[in-house]
């Protein structure tokens, strides 16, 4: 007996790790690996915000760094008051006909500890991880206009559009409304995040013309290292971003991670291989420009695919990215600054219908079969709902640009570009050496330096901007 005792003790730990969903939390009871993992994941979203922020600062030029950074640091805090009091309530509130939640939910009002609904986190763990996704959405934006909006009227731009555009749309497709019920799959937001920011972000770049003296003068990144920094970090969160999405400590996060990576790898080399070879040399800008693509692609697809398919997705989404940042834009003469649309726009676009293509009920069951595994409703789910989300964003920008232009101009004016927003908008400089070493006050000088400092920054060889 004592030696079956013996046995016993040393075998059931091995026999508890080999049978994990024997001991799994049933549905509606919380778990504490799977909150602990939506709570972690949370905070790798929220870092991406920042993260963007200094991506995008450093491919401006050092006159406009500050007012870049400052406009995704700013976005955390507006978006997630507005969230809280108003986004989730529209977002994820009792579906009303198909296109919007309830306001039954306004202000957190019945949120407590209880669990969500067929989930094992308690749903105010649900509620910050879908807040930092609808932080970092409008976030997106800000890349195709940099440089040349003034900082009052894209606040009331962005809280809008947020309120208007992103809450109906992230309904329409996560809180039970149409796009929904059609069958539209986007796992962690091809539709709801990249189409809809890349292509609002095109429709609005369009509308406020190009910048003062682009194509004449060159306007080269002025800290790449900030850049990579920001894609590090980008690509650092993304991983709560995909895997966090499975809402649970399981088999569909792991999944859903490593097709993140994959993808991520396959398109920072796809890039950088297409521009080696047509330029004669990679960049470091290529690189930190291909993970985003590769990250991008993969999101709506990242819970619904294989691994080898993930790499597919990752790698093709780089040269598409490649040529339209490289060329499409070029040809078309728009002037989308950071390339939001070519990366987050195209992007997404391909992953949205990638994941029509290679979707498989193998990696999750929730989900459906693509083309490639037989099935062609999700296909054509996929096609329609893309088309719904380009219109959408089209049609809602420039009605918000008609009525915010309408009692104040969006569009910075010529004075203001040339001089830099940091000291029109904000009144500060990022970089105040040359004023140091001048060896003269800084009310008499700032002024003159300025100038200076603004014609210096026009100068340089002329680069492609992500």
């Amino acid at each position: 007996m004592k030696k079956l005792g013996s046995i016993l003790r040393l075998t059931l730990p091995f026999l508890v790790m080999a049978a994990p969903t024997a001991f799994a939390a049933e549905p509606g009871t919380i778990d504490a690996g799977d909150t602990a993992w939506v709570l972690i994941s949370a905070a790798l979203v929220f870092i991406m915000t920042p993260g963007l922020g200094f991506f995008y600062g450093g491919m401006v030029r050092d006159k406009n760094v500050l007012t870049t950074i400052m406009q995704s640091l700013f976005i955390v805090a507006m978006i997630s008051v507005e969230w809280i009091i108003l986004g989730y309530a529209m977002t994820f509130g009792t579906d009303m006909n198909g296109f919007i939640g309830s306001l039954d939910k306004v202000g957190l009002t019945g949120i407590g500890m209880s669990v969500l609904e067929n989930g094992t986190i308690p749903e105010m763990a649900f509620v910050a991880f879908q807040c930092m996704f609808a932080v970092i959405t409008p976030a997106l934006i800000t890349g195709a206009f940099a440089e040349r909006v003034k900082f009052h009227a894209f606040v009331i731009f962005i809280l809008l559009w947020a309120i208007l555009i992103y809450n109906p749309m992230a309904h329409w497709v996560w809180g039970g409304g149409f796009l929904a019920k059609l069958g539209a799959l986007d796992f962690a937001g091809g539709l709801v995040i990249h189409i809809l920011s890349g292509v609002s972000g095109l429709t609005l770049c369009i509308l406020l013309g190009k910048r003062h003296g682009l194509g004449k003068i060159p306007m080269m990144p002025h800290n790449l290292p900030m850049t990579v920094l920001g894609a590090a970090l980008l690509w650092f969160g993304w991983f709560g971003f995909n895997a966090g999405s499975a809402l649970g400590a399981n088999g569909l996060a792991a999944s859903a991670l490593i097709a993140t990576q994959g993808a991520a790898a396959a398109a920072t080399v796809s890039w950088v291989v297409i521009e080696w070879i047509l330029n004669g040399k990679p960049t470091i800008l290529g690189a930190a420009s291909g993970c985003i693509a590769g990250l991008v692609a993969i999101t709506p697809a990242a819970g619904f695919v294989a691994p080898i398919p993930a790499i597919i997705i990752g790698a093709i989404g780089g040269v598409l990215c490649y040529f339209a940042v490289a060329t499409l834009k070029a040809k078309l003469g728009y002037d989308d600054s950071l390339d939001a649309f070519g990366i987050h726009g195209l992007g997404g676009t391909w992953g949205s219908i990638a994941t029509g293509l290679w979707a498989t009920t193998e990696v999750n069951p929730a989900g459906a079969n693509g083309l490639f595994y037989g099935e062609t409703h999700l296909l054509v789910a996929q096609i329609i709902s893309t088309l719904v989300a380009y219109a959408f964003a089209i049609i809602g920008t420039i009605i918000l640009y008609k009525i915010i232009n309408a009692f104040t101009h969006m569009r910075a004016d010529k004075n203001e570009e040339i001089t830099g927003l940091d000291i029109t908008e904000h009144g500060e400089r990022a970089y105040n050496h040359a004023l140091m070493s001048a060896g003269s006050p800084f009310d008499s000088s700032f002024n003159s330096m300025t100038n200076q400092a603004s014609t210096i920054d026009d100068i340089g060889i002329k680069t492609h901007t992500l």
